[in-house]
């Protein structure tokens, strides 16, 4: 028994225990969530190690150390300690990420030795609705992408990526991680765009679902039907389709700069519930 707090990787055995944890926070943490369910903590299914902090031999908080950096259900106790043992290991990870308050500690913690970061995002507003906008209608020419089209959405992918994250998804391992994951959502039917004469013009993906709560992620309007509101009508035919066969709850985050996306949401009835953080590297 673990009588004074630590951290150790939470193993298989442990499922149960690390899954209520992160259903205490079941927003925020929908996509490790969803992660840690389809593994069932095996490290290589999972993409990565589930680091736990104990106090009095009790599974407290817990952080993601894969491609990501996640921070969940943490109390402030929990941050140093993990903030040590990442330090300790040596940066893998391509970003930080989480809710905006345990991120930041996170950070703070790890920038002597990490940083420079290639960008802060210190506030993206995270936004909720458990409905749909009655005025909005969702598109009917959006729909799911088959497990024969990634060669169409693929690219639609990458623009969004490119132009969200500042660097392209294809360099490094040319790409292979990403594709994989992008046919992962195209796989499980959780990809869904408007196609017209062959090219993507609107895409979203549910990236995470779990029975509480899913995350709507990579929204993406080819750049010259900008200002169309394909945006708007894809997202509710999106939205449509998650609420009705996913989960109560959707959820997304969003850059605080991006003013035109944020009144977008609001139409279609997202409500603000608190705000992630991005250290981008």
């Amino acid at each position: 028994m673990l009588t004074t707090p630590s951290t150790k990787i939470v193993g298989p055995d442990e499922l149960d225990t690390a899954l209520a944890v992160l259903r205490r926070e079941p927003v925020n943490n929908a996509l490790v969530a969803a992660r840690v369910q389809a593994s069932g903590l095996d490290p290589w299914r999972l993409g990565g190690e589930l680091w736990g902090w104990y106090a009095s031999g009790r599974l407290e908080s817990l952080c993601y150390a894969g491609a990501n950096l996640v921070p969940l259900s943490t109390v402030p106790e929990s941050i140093p300690a993990f903030a040590e043992r990442a330090r300790r290991q040596g940066r893998r990870c391509s970003s930080i990420v989480g809710p905006a308050g345990p991120t930041a500690a996170l950070w703070s913690r790890l920038e002597p030795h990490w940083g420079p970061a290639r960008a802060v995002r210190p506030h993206q507003p995270l936004l909720v609705t458990e409905r749909l906008a009655p005025h909005i209608a969702p598109d009917p020419l959006v729909r799911r992408i088959r497990k024969d089209e990634m060669d169409l959405v693929l690219p639609a992918c990458v623009a969004m990526f490119t132009e969200e994250v500042g660097v392209s998804p294809l360099v490094g391992d040319g790409g292979l991680i990403y594709q994989s994951r992008v046919a992962e959502l195209v796989g499980s039917g959780r990809s869904f765009a408007r196609v017209e004469e062959g090219r993507v013009v609107f895409k979203a993906e549910i990236g995470a679902a779990t029975a509480h709560a899913c995350q709507i992620q990579g929204v993406w309007v080819s750049p010259e039907r900008r200002g169309e509101g394909l945006s708007e009508t894809g997202m509710a035919a999106v939205l449509s389709y998650a609420l009705r066969e996913v989960a109560p709850v959707v959820s997304l985050y969003v850059n605080d700069y991006n003013t035109i996306a944020r009144a977008a949401y609001r139409r279609l009835g997202f409500e603000p519930a608190g705000a992630f953080m991005s250290v981008l590297f």
